[in-house]
């Protein structure tokens, strides 16, 4: 009979079971300063970190839940574990030989919890299939399906492949022989029910152990090899069990979870080949679901291991076929990129191929290079939108607009509208005023809402209508440029150099164009003034007015230096800004397949850095 575990033995593992590394196999955790770490609490959903891990006193605590504890309580809420099951899972990982009270013996395996009984059959399970695989005459095709895309036997050990055999109840038998009850191995999922009597749900199939991010195999993916099997469907999964919830669980994320991590990236695929060809090519953050569409659930998973919130910038990169089905997908995933707080992208190998096949024709290389000529998603998303329209047409253009302005209303981050505009704008051939109308009325009566956004009410202007506060420290340089042009249009020769686009609020860029509509004065001239007033909407014009009377930020008078000082500073951010979006184009752009695309590029941003040190020179006289 199992007796208590002595008090000493679970000390010991309390000691020697780092809190840190337990939790780091489902969460990451970044340095948060007093020996302290943070990730995004994997109990309940939230956008900043709140979980914190002290390592020094072996807990950890949610200030968004208020749950904490020990490593041990940790163990028990993440999986499911009663408190001796947690215990002894960790005193295997730590080497802790544990003695009970009383006399008392290790729990039987028909003692144990359900989880860890159900764990234990799939581990042995998984061991079977793999020795079926090596060994089994039965095998051969399996072993020559991995043959011909590439993966050799270290491969299949590396991935855990195994084989089922066609027999109808061989699994079934080397379970009971380990002492697996027949109840357990039906929860499972890994034997069926007949009138006849159990039976190996899995027969003939080639095999993917999938596991929890703890390594646990807790589930199988089944591709079908034999035209006599009575199955048509080509995979065949486990379904949902106690353990095993597809809607969470992600293929290869217990071997990707680490590079996931330290890139700062996952790469999301289509198959279990894919995943195996992705890794041995050099792409270790890949992951795949599991017989599902990629979900909610699955992007808490991506977020707790990016630690992807608003402060933080992850990447995640979905892979996707270029037929329909894809395009569907892709649109699927541009739906649930409003949960990632990091930036999504999508890969898409021109001619369909998808990782596995194009490793096999291509070389590791070639996966490679898929995923590093990746294209932001929501650009993928609208040209595929627009695409569906003849675009040499006017009719074509405007119903062009109107299908990707729902798109665009749709985007959780409204930070980012305009530059979605700007695209679509250059993408249709359209005015950007335009296009930025139609997307106003797509998101003031159109049928795309954001998730969780109240519909403006008929008296009331669309979200999209709403301006940011011009005294955001992020207008502080145009503002200032601003005030002293207009107070001083005499001293202000180089304002013609200024472009809408150095302006990032639009009701600036609005007094900058009616300033520069007319001529600069040779003076002071309030009728000057009052005309650019004439040429505002109302709140430009009380803009304006501000403008006029703020005292602009020198130390002394102002002179024709300080007014092109603040110019020259405006100009230089607007250079910086093209300066990362010229890298970010370089980074994407592969040097061997665009040579002259890469060398245009490079070439501009050795003039733009050279730009910006004039643009910096000018500057330094007189902005204070």
């Amino acid at each position: 009979m199992a007796g208590r575990i002595r008090d000493e033995d679970i000390a010991l593992v309390r000691e020697r079971a780092r809190i840190d590394e337990v939790v780091e196999q489902y969460v990451t955790l970044r340095n948060a300063g007093g020996g302290s770490r943070k990730g995004l609490c994997p109990f309940h959903d939230e956008k900043t970190p709140s979980f914190t891990v002290t390592p020094s006193r072996q807990y950890w605590y949610c200030f968004g839940c208020q749950r904490g504890g020990d490593v041990i309580s940790f163990l028990q809420q993440i999986e499911g574990l009663s408190f001796v099951e947690s215990v002894e899972r960790l005193a295997g990982r730590v080497g802790v030989q544990l003695r009970y009270a009383e006399g008392g013996t290790p729990p039987r395996p028909a003692e144990r919890g359900q989880r860890q009984r159900l764990v234990e059959a799939h581990r042995i399970a998984a061991e079977f299939y793999g020795s079926q695989l090596a060994d089994s005459p039965d095998a051969a095709a399996g072993r020559k399906f991995l043959d011909e895309r590439g993966f050799d036997h270290a491969a299949a050990e590396r991935f855990g492949v195994g084989f089922a055999p066609r027999t109808g109840d061989a699994l079934h038998r080397h379970l009971g022989d380990r002492g697996v009850r027949d109840d357990d191995a039906v929860t499972a999922g890994l034997v069926g029910e007949s009138a006849r009597g159990p039976y190996d749900r899995f027969r003939g199939r080639l095999l993917w152990p999938i596991r929890e991010l703890s390594g646990e195999v807790v589930g199988f993916g089944a591709r079908r090899l034999f035209d006599d099997d009575r199955i048509e469907a080509k995979y065949l999964n486990t379904p949902e069990t106690p353990i095993y919830k597809k809607s969470q669980l992600l293929y290869g994320v217990d071997l990707a979870r680490r590079e996931i991590a330290r890139a700062s990236q996952a790469v999301v695929v289509e198959g279990y080949t894919d995943v195996m060809a992705c890794h041995l090519s050099g792409v270790p953050t890949a992951v795949a679901t599991c017989g599902t569409a990629f979900g909610a659930d699955h992007t808490r998973v991506l977020r707790r291991l990016l630690l992807d919130h608003d402060e933080f910038r992850g990447e995640v990169i979905f892979t996707f076929d270029g037929d329909e089905a894809g395009q569907r997908a892709a649109l699927r995933a541009f739906d649930g990129d409003r949960e990632f707080g990091g930036q999504t992208y999508v890969a898409v190998e021109p001619n369909g191929l998808d990782p596995c096949d194009l490793r096999l024709r291509k070389g590791d290389a070639a996966v490679r290079e898929l995923v590093a000529r990746r294209v932001p998603l929501y650009r993928f998303v609208l040209r595929n939108v627009v695409d569906r329209y003849d675009l040499d047409r006017a009719d074509g253009r405007v119903d062009a607009v109107r299908a990707a302005a729902r798109l665009v209303t749709s985007v959780r981050d409204r930070s980012k509208v305009s530059a979605f505009v700007r695209e679509l704008s250059d993408m249709v051939g359209a005015d950007p005023d335009d296009v930025r109308a139609e997307v106003r009325r797509s998101g003031a009566g159109g049928s795309h809402q954001v998730r969780g956004q109240r519909p403006a009410a008929p008296d009331e202007p669309a979200q999209l209508d709403v301006v940011p506060d011009v005294d955001e420290p992020r207008f502080a340089v145009e503002r200032e440029t601003l005030k002293a042009v207009v107070q001083n249009p005499h001293l202000a020769a180089g304002a013609t150099e200024l472009d809408p686009t150095d302006f990032g609020h639009p009701l600036l860029r609005e007094v900058w164009q009616a300033v520069t509509a007319e001529p600069m004065p040779g003076g002071a001239d309030a009728g000057w003034l009052a005309g650019v007033g004439e040429r505002l909407s109302e709140p430009a014009r009380q803009l304006l007015a501000a403008l006029a009377v703020e005292r602009v930020r020198s130390h002394g008078d102002v002179e024709a230096r300080l007014v092109d000082a603040w110019l020259a500073r405006l100009q230089e951010l607007t250079a910086a800004r093209r300066i990362d979006e010229v890298k970010s184009r370089l980074q994407r752009t592969n040097p061997v397949e665009s040579p002259t695309d890469y060398n245009r590029m490079f070439g501009e941003l050795v003039a733009l850095e050279q730009h910006r040190r004039t643009l910096r020179e000018r500057a330094i006289g007189g902005v204070t």
